[in-house]
């Protein structure tokens, strides 16, 4: 229940906590011409950001920033893009970027500057810089602030949120888009589900399920088959993570050990294990904090970067952040004017230099670089591309292992979703020091942690590029794969 919107106007130690001194937060050198809210990681390498209004409401204009030619995104610099369809400025929302590299957004619990629980949706393709809106699913006349995710197998799916009204209630179905079409299959309720999407994140799963910790059935966790379509139970998660009063949850994040952190909308937390199929308490959040919708993202070294405020009112503003290690919570610095805000206003974005992209609907947008870094064992492995490349050619073949990384990188408690679980092609000049982002799509699949398994992507070489010896990487959230020596011609 989004109340808060009235702005519109495993039992383990918990960590003693100094701050520590290499984890900082930077300012982007160039600040944006607008306010920004979500933003998400095209397969090129640039970010694109939906713009706010100074009244809190979302606007239908995007910005995108284009890294310098160094890679650097805090020297990066913004230009502004095309804007979503007449009628169509949604906020919170269900959104992704699909395998063919265009950017969704369905939904939006305000549309317009109304509380609509919309169904309207548009899908944005970078190469003609052009918006096109989708129908929605037949018969849903309200979507709002949607769960979704994008399936192993490359479906983008989302929740129904329910009837008409000013909030959702008591809708179990699910939508699977059809990426060439735009078009929807629904899957019917008396699939399992035990309770209503409203207010639930979905993350996925190695094995290409789908996990929820649920809102409304309390202490319960779900598992979605894609195969079968169906929900099964996922155990108990011992705490209790929605807070009741506010109708919220934080979010819940896979790291490369195989466990899900999964942060409340209270001070608890927990961890699910996938090996065990098992929850177990994680540390309790400080000064009875918690996360009433909010940000969190993985970093290069597995630790979990969370954005957590007070409970008490809901939606109160003073949020702090820490970073969980697997065992234990430990204080970070917090980002310029973390204590004017909710934890709703924050957005995280895994960016391919392995730092975080953090907005709060403010023109100040910064990057947060960690002190940890990953293991060699996590690092997408090449094992096939040509040893000379083109400039201006498409659809180049690339091969190997691991290219979608081990999770998909930040989450939030339902809405904004801006997951970067897909594989980015890096090339730098050896003369120059020149980077160069080459578009990524069609990738041979959109699972986390596939380890062995042999998996592709196609990639298109710009025309503008540097020609002469070079290195090429694919990074996936962050962690690059051993460069590989090329030649572009």
């Amino acid at each position: 229940m989004k109340i808060r919107r009235s702005f519109i106007i495993f039992g383990v130690l918990l960590a003693a906590s100094l701050v520590a001194q290499a984890q900082t937060w930077t300012t982007l050198t160039h600040a944006p011409s607008s306010a920004l809210g979500t933003a998400l990681l095209m397969t090129d390498g640039t970010v694109l950001a939906q713009g706010m209004a100074t009244s809190g409401y979302a606007t239908g204009t995007w910005y995108r920033l284009t890294p310098d030619s160094t890679g650097s995104y805090l020297n990066g610099t913004w230009s502004t893009r095309a804007t979503m369809p007449t009628g169509y400025s949604p906020l919170y929302y269900a959104s992704a970027v699909l395998p063919d590299g265009r950017l969704v957004a369905v939904g939006g619990e305000y549309n317009n500057n109304a509380d609509e629980e919309t169904n309207l949706g548009a899908i944005y393709n970078p190469a003609t810089n052009a918006w096109t809106s989708i129908t929605p699913p037949t018969g849903w006349t309200h979507i709002g602030d949607a769960a979704s995710v994008v399936l192993a197998n490359g479906t983008f799916m989302i929740g129904n949120c329910g009837v008409a009204g000013t909030e959702c209630t008591n809708q179990t179905y699910q939508a699977q888009l059809d990426e060439a079409t735009l078009t929807w299959t629904i899957i019917g309720s008396g699939n399992g589900k035990a309770d209503q999407n409203s207010e639930e994140g979905w993350e996925l799963l190695p094995s290409g399920d789908v996990l929820v910790v649920d809102v409304w059935d309390v202490k319960n966790s779900e598992l979605f088959n894609p195969t079968s379509s169906t929900w099964s139970s996922a155990g108990s998660t011992i705490v209790t993570l929605p807070d009741s009063s506010c109708e919220e949850i934080g979010p819940a994040v896979l790291r490369p050990d195989g466990t899900v952190f999964a942060v409340g909308g209270t001070s608890s937390t927990g961890v699910y294990s996938i090996a065990s199929g098992t929850w177990a308490a994680g540390p309790t959040i400080p000064s009875s904090d918690g996360v009433e919708d909010g940000p969190a993202a993985i970093l290069p070294d597995g630790n979990v970067l969370i954005d957590v405020g007070p409970t008490s009112p809901c939606y109160a503003s003073g949020t702090k952040f820490y970073e969980f290690n697997g065992t234990t919570l430990t204080s970070v610095p917090a980002p310029i004017g973390a204590g004017s805000n909710p934890t709703y206003t924050g957005r995280m974005l895994v960016l391919p230099t392995g730092q975080v992209l953090f907005t709060d609907g403010t023109k100040t947008v910064q990057i947060y670089t960690a002190s940890g870094t990953y293991e060699s064992a996590w690092q997408p492995k090449i094992l096939k591309v040509e040893s000379t490349l083109t400039h201006g050619t498409k659809n180049n073949k690339i091969q190997g292992r691991q290219f979608n990384g081990l999770s998909q990188g930040a989450m939030y408690g339902d809405d904004a979703q801006m997951a970067t679980n897909y594989p980015l092609v890096r090339i730098t000049n050896t003369a120059t020091g020149n980077v160069v982002y080459c578009k990524t799509h069609n990738h041979s699949t959109m699972a986390v942690a596939t380890g062995a398994e042999n998996v592709s992507t196609y990639f298109d070489i710009p025309a503008t590029i540097g020609t002469g010896a070079s290195t090429l990487e694919v990074v996936a959230n962050g962690i690059p794969s051993v460069a590989v020596a090329v030649t572009i011609d």
